[in-house]
């Protein structure tokens, strides 16, 4: 086992190479914006099923919907520009909100941030699958599996550590958007030269029946999709090099201008294709397919799209471990997740990640539109909280400038709410689990938070609470023959002047107890023998049984119970799997589960 981590995971790192993990620029640009930028895959797509209900006339609300997408990306850019100067250790959205709206408010942030990133990745993964089963049509009956597939080894590659994954994923994120690039700059020419009928949509301003504010907003609310990731980076600071709040603004800013030109450059071109949304062929295949045939840039952008969107779960793997970490420093989560794994990386949030992301990849087979409005809402509720914890603080403490920052946190905060109504009024139907799984998350938090509490005033030190004194000590002696070993272990349990030594046999049949017995007596007569006959030939659940009989009587009187297992050790080391099964498995389950001191007393053979 041990040489298999090895192989996948690679060597351990020591404790003073974390600086060497830290990233610069232009990798943190590829591993913590490649949830923002693979959204315009899908995005776009999002306004067309909303407005395919209407009609293809309707299309053409697809431009002013983007350019209001277009300025709420703006709001939040420059929002979370102020984010990342003012709490220049990350946290983003959890932080703000506890910090100047208070703890719930908090924990809602974060609870949802938790349950995003883990969407993120469902999401990124499943829409990546649809784009290779687009590509080939076959395979679209195994896309659960490839998915999964894919969870299972961005999971691996993240706990090889941060630089090692950012030098891999940089490659796709930069062809994907070398690959767009192209996709929109020859769409461009070929419209402007003429290539495509003006037939193929209809003008701006056409009047279209049964078209509605209520339906518009909804179409906004669903484009408003493609800015889910935007706040990864103010989450991750700590993992930039220094200066980290300079290098953490200039790739937002970088991730935005990308953001805004490939999100504006696909719905202009679906527009003036008259693209509709299609079951099994998404949007940007059918535009590839338009300008270049199903040749090999068609391949290559579907090849590079499929890679993004895969590799976009990246940034859920980049970003909740660090918001982990925040949580469980205030004690709203298990403290596990506070520890780095052998790659410098908080390898329990990663597996964590990984084993929930495909828990609900299987849920929802993998069907990416039922995934994103809930993924979409669980973004803009952290968006609006965050954005409302700065305005918070800019009228609290009023710093120079503040109003001009106090503005654009007005605005984002506004912006943000609207899309997170829309989100409930139009599509409560796949997004009302978040009215369950959000109080449920806080309540999980405050309970985890108030054993921690509890705990920690029990222990302290400094609390009334008096120890009770040990009295003595009992000692409990599996013994499964009469030999040097058991002979061994025996003395060791003398040593340490215990209360009583009690050993204990578990016999399968009455005639092997009544003989062991007699041997017994003659061999140590001072020493009691306990024999649990166990007729269904089991040792372990006899022997617990007891153990947990011996430990509540014990801690009344308030005695320690030691249990002492016999153990030889061959000379060459596989010999002790043979012969040490049982003795293995007893100190293994003692551990887990029994509050007990457990040790084994190895009799090392001369031959």
């Amino acid at each position: 086992m041990s040489w298999i981590k090895r192989m996948l995971i690679g060597r351990p790192l020591k404790s003073a190479e974390l600086g060497e993990q830290k990233i610069n620029k232009t990798k943190a640009l590829a591993i913590l914006s490649s949830d923002a930028l693979s959204s315009v895959a899908y995005g776009p797509e999002q306004i067309l099923l909303v407005l395919v209900t209407v009609g293809a006339a309707a299309f053409w609300y697809s431009i002013p919907i983007g350019l209001g997408v277009l300025v709420l990306l703006t709001a939040l850019i420059l929002s979370y520009r102020q984010i990342i100067y003012a709490y220049p250790h990350g946290g983003g959205a959890y932080v703000v909100s506890k910090e100047n709206l208070g703890k719930y408010p908090g924990l809602v942030a974060g609870g949802s941030l938790l349950v995003d990133y883990i969407l993120t990745v469902a999401v990124s993964v499943s829409a990546g699958t649809d784009a290779i089963t687009s590509a080939f049509p076959s395979l679209h009956a195994y896309s659960v599996g490839i998915a999964i597939i894919f969870v299972i080894l961005i999971t691996i590659l993240n706990l090889r550590g941060l630089t090692e994954s950012a030098s891999i994923l940089s490659y796709p994120v930069y062809l994907f958007v070398a690959a767009l690039f192209i996709l929109i700059g020859v769409g461009v020419y070929q419209i402007a030269t003429g290539r495509f009928s003006p037939d193929l949509h209809a003008p701006l301003g056409t009047e279209v029946a049964g078209i509605s504010l209520f339906l518009l907003l909804r179409a906004f609310a669903s484009g408003s999709s493609a800015l889910t990731g935007v706040e990864a980076i103010s989450n991750a600071i700590p993992n930039f090099k220094e200066p980290a709040p300079q290098n953490a603004t200039r790739t937002l800013i970088a991730m935005g201008t990308l953001l805004a030109i490939l999100f504006s450059g696909i719905v202009y071109l679906a527009y003036e294709l008259g693209v509709s949304p299609k079951a099994e062929v998404t949007v940007v295949s059918q535009i590839a397919e338009e300008i270049f045939g199903r040749g090999f840039l068609y391949f290559f952008i579907q090849g590079t799209t499929a890679l993004i969107l895969i590799l976009a779960a990246n940034t859920g793997y980049s970003a909740f471990p660090l918001l982990a970490v925040n949580l469980a420093k205030d004690k709203f989560i298990p403290k596990m997740f506070t520890n780095r794994g052998d790659r410098l990386g908080y390898s329990n949030g990663i597996i964590f990640l990984g084993i929930l992301s495909i828990i609900l990849i299987l849920a929802f087979e993998g069907q990416t539109e039922h995934l994103i409005p809930l993924y979409a809402v669980g973004v803009f509720i952290p968006f609006t909280l965050s954005q409302t914890g700065m305005m918070m603080k800019w009228l609290r403490i009023r710093p120079s400038g503040w109003v001009i920052k106090l503005v654009i946190n007005t605005t984002g905060a506004a912006i943000s709410c609207i899309v997170s109504l829309m989100f409930f009024f139009t599509k409560f139907g796949q997004v009302w689990p978040v009215l369950i799984f959000l109080p449920g998350m806080v309540w999980i938090f405050y309970k985890i938070r108030k054993h921690y509490d509890t705990v920690g005033d029990q222990l302290r030190i400094t609390s009334c609470e008096p120890v009770p004194p040990i009295e003595g000590n009992v000692v409990i002696l599996p013994v499964a023959g009469i030999t040097h070993v058991v002979e061994y272990s025996l003395n060791y349990a003398k040593s340490l002047s215990p209360h009583q030594i009690i050993a204990v046999y578990v016999p399968f049949e009455r005639e092997e107890e009544l003989a062991f017995q007699e041997k017994w007596q003659k061999w140590q007569p001072d020493v009691r023998l306990v024999t649990l006959l166990s007729p269904y030939r089991s040792i372990i659940t006899p022997l617990s049984k007891f153990i947990d009989t011996v430990q509540r009587k014990a801690s009344e009187s308030h005695y320690q119970v030691t249990v002492i297992i016999p153990q030889f050790i061959p000379r060459k080391g596989w010999h002790n799997i043979l012969h040490n099964q049982s003795s293995i498995f007893i100190r293994t389950h003692l551990l887990l589960s029994r509050n007990v001191i457990i040790t084994t007393v190895p009799y090392r053979l001369k031959k």
